[in-house]
Parts: structure tokens; C-alpha cells; sequence
């Protein structure tokens, strides 16, 4: 019996903290508060997130010494704050982890702030690969 309930919590937990990918379609949705937010269309946004992220909501990745978070890859030196780097500029006025739960309101008030301070180019991918020739970043439910 008591396997039986360590197992049953370690599979609660797990799914509790597993990382939301989402598709396509489920970004337009998610998203549709970009749309056109400086001048980037929602086809742009899915290209952009699936070329930083690979659409998931818990990536972290080690860049230089600092990091980047979550679905935008948001970085801690000057948009959010962490452990990490104490002195953040911390534009966005938002932890770090709060960047990587499934409730994108937050990041996408600092991706606003970011596209309002340094424009689309702060994503290396969009320029790169996300500018034209989107059709296939389109979701045939919208």
C-alpha cells in the first residue's frame, strides 16, 4: 500500500511540473494579444517561439553567463530578476520563474516592454528565419 501511494504522489508531481508544449494552434490562441503588437503578426510569434523555445513554457537556457527563461527566453540580466544576477536591471519588474508557468499574462507584458525598448530583433531567430515565407506558422483554425 504504501508503494502503491508514493507512486501515485511521484506521478501527481511529475505531471505538476512537467513543461506545457504547445502546438501551433495552440499558440494563435494563446498569443492573439500580440497580434500586431509592433508591427509582428501571429504567424511571426509561433515561427519566433518555436525557433527559441521549441514552444515550451519551461525552457531555461545558459547563455554567457546569464540565462534565459520560458517560452520567450526572456533574460535575466536586463528584463527579469533571479538568484542569479542580483542586480538585474529588471525592466519587466518580474521573477525570472514566474516566466516558465503555463500563465503567459506575465510574459507577454514583458515581451511588450521588450518589443517597446529594443523592437523585434531582441528574437536573433525572427529576423533569421521568421520574416517571410510563413505560411506554414499559420494555424488553419484561425
Amino acid at each position: 500500500m504504501m508503494s502503491f501511494v508514493s507512486l501515485l504522489l511521484v506521478g501527481i508531481l511529475f505531471h505538476a511540473i512537467q513543461a506545457e508544449q504547445l502546438t501551433k494552434c495552440e499558440l494563435f490562441q494563446r498569443l492573439k494579444d500580440l497580434d500586431g503588437y509592433g508591427g509582428v503578426t501571429l504567424p511571426e510569434w509561433v515561427c519566433t517561439v518555436f525557433h527559441t523555445s521549441g514552444c515550451d513554457t519551461q525552457t531555461i537556457v545558459n547563455n554567457n553567463g546569464s540565462t534565459e527563461y520560458g517560452l520567450f527566453q526572456i533574460n535575466n540580466k536586463i528584463w527579469c530578476r533571479d538568484n542569479q544576477i542580483p542586480h538585474s536591471r529588471d525592466i519587466c519588474g518580474i521573477s525570472c520563474d514566474k516566466l516558465l508557468d503555463d500563465d503567459l499574462t506575465d510574459d507577454i507584458m514583458c515581451v511588450k516592454k521588450i518589443l517597446d525598448n529594443v523592437g523585434i530583433n531582441y528574437w536573433l531567430a525572427h529576423k533569421a528565419l521568421c520574416f517571410e515565407k510563413l505560411d506554414q506558422w499559420r494555424c488553419e483554425e484561425w
